[in-house]
């Protein structure tokens, strides 16, 4: 048993499954990582494309999609304690493209059909997805709105740099739009951060880029995050694949050379636009593991992480929301991610938290288990539930523990 308390044999078990997936072609490749009281192990396996020759490095860098949300939720925290942001006030200062909202009186209604907001959008209903506005998770164009938001390309599906246009204007349109529902009354999935990321520009000064930056990408270490790739690192960012959900097979989404993160993008989504390596996400996970410190400096507060990392949504909240049914009987929602509320599994223990990406990305820190998990794929999610490399990855990272 290794001093963190893992069993060789059994970290050689996740070894195996995971190798699986690459000798079986359901995945080209990966990246992944197991790291408790401060011992990482962490592995790579097959190849940066689907038959291609280069192999998959420790430092390849992945599109980490939704993993984006936690560090978003994180700078957003940076400025509420510096007083810049303050949880409960209302956002139409910094953002009165969302003053006065409308909010419709059906979801499947017709856009003119609305009544005025209760009350405004306040920064904790953003960091809680509560703002009413999200993805619907109906097929394209089942209601007015989803096609309204086709139509005024906010990017509301999987990670599209080259659509939307710049935050002014993203914001301009999106505040054009009635809520689907009144501020606090539901939690909507992911619209939140990407308003969160023009917040945080505009009550920075700075593009929202430059302060994750300065105040989190640079502190911590983490060289190969950002929302574009350099062209001296794309002969290490790996190819993106869409599974098909009917024939299982993968489809091109996004290449390094000409690719949609071979250039700066016009809208740094704070939703899922990020790209990154396992390492530098270790860095940002272990972070919020040790409570906002990092060497001997610190990112956040210990209470702001703890405020982060506690479940914020209430029960008639829970019932009536989710990507899928039942989505929240045994996690809740924090700031920008899950927290685990009740064990239903040995690898989820009640207040570990993290978030996925749907392009093939998940990540967990865990403070009962004083660990870090991360795993990277470039093979897509095909529905909010986890592909089995990804709950497999889980359930092998949590057996390898021995004490």
């Amino acid at each position: 048993m290794s001093t963190a308390g893992f069993s060789k044999a059994r970290l050689s078990r996740l070894h195996g499954v995971m190798a699986g997936y690459v000798e079986r072609d359901e995945v080209p490749g990966l990246a992944a990582l197991v790291s408790r009281r401060g011992e990482t192990h962490a592995e790579v396996f097959g190849m940066k494309a689907l038959g291609g020759s280069d192999p998959m490095q420790r430092d390849t860098i992945f599109r980490i999609a939704s993993m984006t949300k936690p560090i978003t939720a994180a700078a957003a925290m940076i400025l509420v304690e510096e007083c810049r942001l303050r949880l409960d006030d209302p956002v139409d200062g910094l953002l009165p493209e969302l003053a006065d909202r409308r909010v419709l009186w059906r979801l499947d209604g017709p856009l003119d059909a609305t009544e005025p907001a209760k009350r405004p959008i306040t920064l904790r209903d953003l960091l809680t997805f509560r703002m009413g506005f999200g993805i619907v998770m109906a097929p394209p164009g089942t209601y007015p709105i989803q096609t309204a938001v086709e139509d005024l390309r906010l990017a509301q599906g999987m990670p599209q740099p080259s659509l939307p246009p710049a935050p002014d204007e993203w914001l301009r349109r999106f505040g054009t739009l009635p809520l689907m529902h009144q501020p606090g009354e539901k939690w909507m999935y992911h619209t939140g951060s990407d308003v969160l990321g023009v917040l945080i520009a505009r009550a920075s000064g700075q593009s929202f880029e430059a302060f994750l930056h300065e105040r989190i990408f640079e502190p911590l270490g983490m060289k190969d995050t950002g929302f574009s790739t350099p062209a001296s690192k794309l002969d290490r960012l790996a190819m993106a694949y869409l599974r098909n959900a009917q024939t299982g097979a993968l489809e091109l989404y996004d290449s390094p050379e000409g690719g949609q993160w071979s250039r700066p993008q016009a809208f740094p989504s704070g939703g899922g636009g990020l790209v990154s390596t396992i390492d530098d996400y270790l860095a940002f996970g272990r972070m919020m593991l040790n409570q906002g410190r990092y060497g001997s400096g610190h990112i956040l507060s210990r209470p702001s992480v703890e405020t982060m990392t506690t479940d914020h949504l209430t029960a008639a909240q829970k019932a009536v929301s989710g990507l899928t049914p039942g989505d929240f009987e045994n996690v809740g929602w924090g700031f920008g991610m899950a927290v685990v509320t009740r064990r239903e599994h040995p690898a989820a223990p009640v207040g570990s938290f993290g978030w996925d990406g749907g392009l093939g990305t998940s990540w967990r820190s865990d403070p009962s288990e004083d660990m870090v998990a991360i795993i990277l794929t470039q093979a897509s999610w095909t529905s909010p539930v986890p592909p089995r490399v990804i709950r497999d990855f889980w359930t092998t990272a949590y057996q390898a523990i021995d004490d």
